[in-house]
């Protein structure tokens, strides 16, 4: 009995070799797993899930599918690239929808899932895009737009997100100690799982005399990994194209 974790994989049709990767994932090494946890920014960009003409979607979507029918429970949490992506899509890959943060118990030990960048707090500039990305307001503004408006919009954004971490300090964009700590004392001290800073690593947390343990999923732009998590703790795997 295990569970894998993935996150970051920023999915797109310019990067095939990494949808093949996460295709050849699919088929050999998650049917083995109890569940398979994708902790957001699956694709590069979403534009909504009435995108319906996307063709990498609907290969993704059909291969999750195939995954969560042969008995594999598949969870699907939003990224800040994809905080759009729905239940419409969720419906179409058999997979369900989870709150970011959720907390699971994991054979055993409390563990609470997040996509990560809620504890970027040192970001300020981000932060204030994150509470607009995710205001039901906004995205409700955005999504009564055309289509091509949208994806034009999105490929803007993506643009000005890259010119702007350019400019940044690479610390301000890792996850601040005093947020991390301040999660677990909210959540009575579980272990975290995240993703979102592309820094795959094991931290260890001694926060009012608790231990807990904190993984970061590594991304998928140059190869591709996960995180196994099963009775006897948590191991790091790579994968190659």
């Amino acid at each position: 009995m295990s569970s894998l974790f993935i996150s970051d994989l920023h999915l797109a049709g310019e990067r095939p070799a990494i949808t093949d990767l996460f295709l050849h994932f699919t088929k050999t090494i998650a049917p083995r797993a109890q569940a398979l946890f994708i902790l957001g920014d699956l694709f590069e960009y979403w534009i909504g899930d009435d995108n319906t003409d996307d063709a990498l979607a609907a290969v993704v979507a059909d291969v999750l599918k195939r995954l969560s029918s042969s008995g594999v429970k598949v969870f699907l949490m939003q990224g800040n690239r994809d905080v759009l992506l729905g239940p419409g899509f969720a419906d179409q890959s058999g997979a369900e929808l989870i709150d970011d943060p959720t907390l699971i118990n994991l054979y055993g030990r409390p563990t609470l899932l997040t996509h990560g960048d809620a504890l970027c707090i040192e970001d300020i500039e981000y932060q204030k895009f994150r509470e607009y990305a995710r205001s039901p307001m906004h995205q409700q503004q955005f999504l009564t737009q055309s289509l091509e408006t949208r994806r034009e919009r999105m490929l803007q954004m993506r643009a000005q997100s890259e010119m702007s971490k350019q400019k940044k300090d690479l610390e301000i964009m890792d996850v601040t100690t005093s947020a991390v700590d301040q999660l677990l004392r909210n959540h009575h001290y579980p272990n975290i799982i995240h993703g979102h800073t592309h820094r795959p690593a094991r931290h260890q947390h001694d926060v009012d005399g608790h231990r807990c343990e904190r993984w970061v999923l590594t991304d998928w732009y140059q190869t591709g990994g996960y995180l196994l998590c099963d009775a006897s703790g948590c191991y790091s795997h790579k994968l190659s194209q």
